[in-house]
């Protein structure tokens, strides 16, 4: 019974730091909106987003993401945020059950002109642990925004930005940095509803197990089809280089999305 008590204090322990940062999650994303109150200039229109991914289906790794939540918001005064949060399955249990760590970002950004393609970017890093959060500086270059190369951008229906987080505070004694490329297609040519949304992160000069490969790559490909209002079938392929094995997934799902 000892140690049957012993076992299950990590997972409810996970379970309590779970729950404590939805509160803070729900907390922050008030204050998120109520900084856009302030922020904002008489007259300014604010847009963002919400969506709630659920993955019932994982193919061959079943300790994966099967949770997601995406945040999107206009600040005004050129600032804005984003943030993911992911729950995961613990190892040996199914899909949908168990699901006490997680990982997350919050980014805000400020653009430094009104027509500048350019961000400034801080980014904070949680996930379940001790010791293993990070904050980032940065700079994202949104290319589909550039004047010289929007007309391509649009022509093929692509929006695609690429994040430099230069600087890394953690606890690696290494100069620790990465590039973020994020993109989102369309294809009217086929349907309205349907699109490919991603992005790749590619981390440079961490200090890893030998088994892992340097400058891992974590890589999503969403293939999405809405299916009515904001309610859409999902495909989602994944690529972790931080598993030692089975590094590719694929998440089948549905997503709901509310936008304003």
């Amino acid at each position: 019974m000892l140690g049957n008590f012993c076992k299950s204090q990590p997972a409810q322990r996970q379970l309590s730091d779970a729950a404590q940062f939805i509160i803070l999650s729900w907390l922050f994303l008030q204050l998120v909106f109520f900084s856009s109150q302030i922020l904002a200039k008489e007259g300014e229109e604010l847009h963002g987003f919400l969506d709630f991914n659920a993955y019932p289906y994982l193919s061959d790794v079943d300790s994966d993401s099967v949770f997601t939540l995406n945040i999107a918001a206009d600040l005004g005064n050129q600032f804005s945020y984003f943030s993911l949060l992911n729950f995961y399955n613990q190892d040996n249990t199914g899909e949908l059950n168990d699901t006490t760590t997680y990982y997350s970002e919050q980014n805000l950004r400020w653009k430094i002109s009104e027509d500048s393609p350019l961000d400034l970017t801080f980014q904070s890093n949680f996930r379940t642990g001790d010791n293993n959060d990070r904050h980032r500086l940065g700079l994202r270059w949104r290319l589909s925004d550039t004047k010289l190369l929007s007309e391509a951008f649009d022509s093929i229906h692509l929006t695609y930005a690429v994040n430099f987080h230069l600087v890394q505070f953690d606890n690696d004694p290494n100069h620790v940095w990465q590039m973020e490329h994020s993109f989102f297609l369309r294809a009217p040519e086929f349907s309205d509803s349907l699109y490919l949304a991603g992005f790749i992160d590619h981390t440079f000069n961490e200090s890893l197990p030998v088994d892992i490969p340097d400058n891992p790559v974590v890589m999503e490909a969403q293939l999405g089809y809405r299916i009515t209002g904001g309610l859409y079938a999902v495909a989602e392929w994944r690529l972790n280089q931080y598993r030692r094995s089975d590094v590719n997934n694929l998440a089948l799902g549905i997503q709901y999305k509310h936008t304003w």
